[in-house]
This record gives structure tokens, sequence and C-alpha cells, in this order.
């Protein structure tokens, strides 16, 4: 499934699923990028995890000292570099989510958030881990998933991604409960605040879990 991303879900197709998103996406999209916004002082050192093509960014270049993006899919880096040539502050890196290499504790914010905690298809403890230990001590890690107030809002954005041959068709008979499902064998799930709560017991830091606008489940980590 990570490949789906880093093949079809990528640069110019990763871009056209934003572009064809309906208004009240659009308003749930921002939100979220609004609520990292909200979280960034002038002088800090940003990474988010799953960049793409540079959508999330781009909105908050202006905000923080410096922003690092991280992803899994070459194409999509390369149309970043295009899509954030005039934000000489952003550094754009292949990397994995999990395995980052990065220094532990140097990023004052680390978020991954349009629920990439479940679309990245990875280990979500090991995930989770990797973000907590690269972030600095008082700094803070978000992870979002779509609330369930949104499953419809979000089930019909995803239909108008099949609709354009940018997801798989929709198997209706296997999709429900938050769970999508394409007969190409793709599969969206998400992360519930029960869940988030599990994934994120062991840490022994002070977590917060908040739905924000009826559509994001925000985890919210103080390391």
């Amino acid at each position: 499934m990570k490949s789906y991303y880093s093949d079809k879900l990528s640069a110019e197709n990763l871009k056209q699923c934003y572009d064809v998103a309906p208004p009240r996406v659009q308003q749930y999209l921002a939100t979220e990028i609004e609520h990292v916004r909200l979280r960034i002082k002038p002088g800090d050192l940003v990474l988010e995890l799953g960049c793409g093509y540079g959508r999330v960014l781009t909105a908050l270049a202006g905000c923080a000292a410096r922003l690092v993006g991280v992803d899994i899919s070459l194409s999509s880096l390369h149309m970043a570099q295009n899509y954030l040539h005039e934000c000489d502050n952003v550094f754009l890196c292949l990397k994995d989510a999990v395995n980052m290499g990065f220094k532990t504790a140097c990023f004052d914010i680390v978020f991954c958030i349009q629920n990439g905690i479940s679309a990245f298809h990875v280990d979500q403890h090991a995930l989770i881990t990797s973000a907590v230990s690269v972030t600095k001590p008082g700094g803070t890690v978000l992870f979002s998933s779509y609330a369930e107030e949104f499953w419809q809002e979000r089930l019909d954005w995803f239909r108008i991604q099949s609709a354009h041959d940018l997801l798989g068709e929709i198997d209706e008979d296997k999709t429900g409960d938050g769970i999508i499902v394409c007969k190409d064998g793709f599969r969206a799930t998400t992360v519930s605040r029960d869940k988030f709560s599990r994934l994120t017991g062991h840490l022994g830091k002070k977590i917060s879990i908040e739905t924000v606008d009826n559509s994001s489940i925000f985890c919210e980590i103080t390391v």
C-alpha cells in the first residue's frame, strides 16, 4: 500500500486529489493547516511527515524559521521543489517517516496531518515514536485523522477522486464504518480517539486529543 502513494497518488495526481475537493473538504483541509499554524512560533524548526508536493509547507513557510518536509515519493518531492521555489527556508528530504535518520530532539514542531498516520501504512506505534524522538523537550507533535462526523463528506470526496481515476473503483459493498475500500486493493482507514489514546499511552507525555471542525481528530503530544 505504501507504493500507492509513491506511485499512483503522487505529484500531479496527488495535487489533483486536492484540486477536485468540494467546498466542505476544502474547509477541512484549511482548518487542519490553521490548527498547526497556531502552534508554530517564528523561530521554530518544523518538520512535516508526508509532505507530498508541498501543499502544506507552502502555507506555513512564513510562520517558522525553517521547515523540513519528508516523503517517500521522489516524484512528489521533485514537484515540491518547483512548488516551493520561492520558499528559501524550506528543505525537502526523501525519507521514510519511521526511519528518518535525523538527530534526536532537533525539531520544535513535528506534524503529520490529513490522516497520514493511517495513509502511510506503517507501524503506527513506530511512527509516533519516531516523531517524538526527533522533537525537542517542550516541543509539540501533532497527528490528525478523520472524525466520525466527517464520514459522508470524506466518502463523497473519495468517490470524486475515483471518478477522476485518481483512485481505483470504490467497492461499495466493502466500504463502511470509516473504511474505504477500492477494487484495486487500496484501503483507507482512520484512527479514532480511543486508538490515539492507546497508541500514545506508553509515552509518558502530556497528550491532548480533540475534534476540530467536526472533521478532524487531532492528537497533540507535548514532549
